[in-house]
């Protein structure tokens, strides 16, 4: 976009800056692989921010790399809008880890749908993919570290990292399977104490 002959100021802006935000989450990717691989576990200081807006950035980042991909991002309902300590740049590793996960269980495209609900003082947030689901074999083993299935591609590293950042944070990550569904990954944040 930045080279084209015939893109507009703005558009060259807007992929200087995307070229700037992939580059800076290929740095965060590459500094939480080596943390994982060298089995490091440092504190991390988590701050108060607005759950909602970190959101909604993330899906307004996302939807074009997913549409490139020939899938739709959807977040229904809107995120929900309530102050949680957490690390931006570590949970984004988590979203952006998922969404590509669900993009690339999609190859003929499809749609990747993020939703939130408030259950046991948790905001939990879901991500589901209109895939092939989650194969059996692999689904008691999805976030051990090294278990890969069906990606040419990828170390197998990708979501026993969301793991550690998702329990870095308090948290909980699981998948669900449920018949005639594609693949459904749902983690837990705590809430703060009313």
């Amino acid at each position: 976009m930045m080279c084209l002959e015939k893109a507009t100021q703005a558009d060259r802006e807007n992929a200087t800056a995307t070229i700037r935000r992939q580059v800076d989450r290929v740095s965060e990717m590459i500094s939480e692989i080596l943390d994982f691989t060298q089995g490091s576990h440092a504190d991390y200081v988590l701050g108060q921010n607005d759950y909602g807006q970190f959101v909604q950035q993330l899906v307004d980042e996302a939807r074009p790399e997913v549409e490139l991909r020939g899938s739709k991002l959807e977040s229904a309902p809107p995120p929900v809008s309530v102050r949680l300590a957490f690390d931006p740049k570590r949970l984004r590793r988590v979203f952006f880890n998922l969404v590509h996960n669900a993009t690339d269980a999609m190859p003929r495209g499809g749609k990747v749908m993020i939703r939130f609900r408030v259950e046991n003082n948790e905001l939990v947030t879901e991500i589901e993919d209109t895939g092939p689901g989650i194969a059996p074999e692999i689904a008691g083993k999805l976030f051990e570290a090294f278990a890969s299935f069906g990606k040419a591609h990828g170390t197998g590293l990708g979501l026993s990292i969301c793991k550690r950042i998702v329990e870095d944070h308090h948290g909980r990550i699981w998948s669900v399977s449920k018949p005639g569904r594609g693949a459904i990954f749902d983690f837990a944040l705590p809430l703060p104490p009313a």
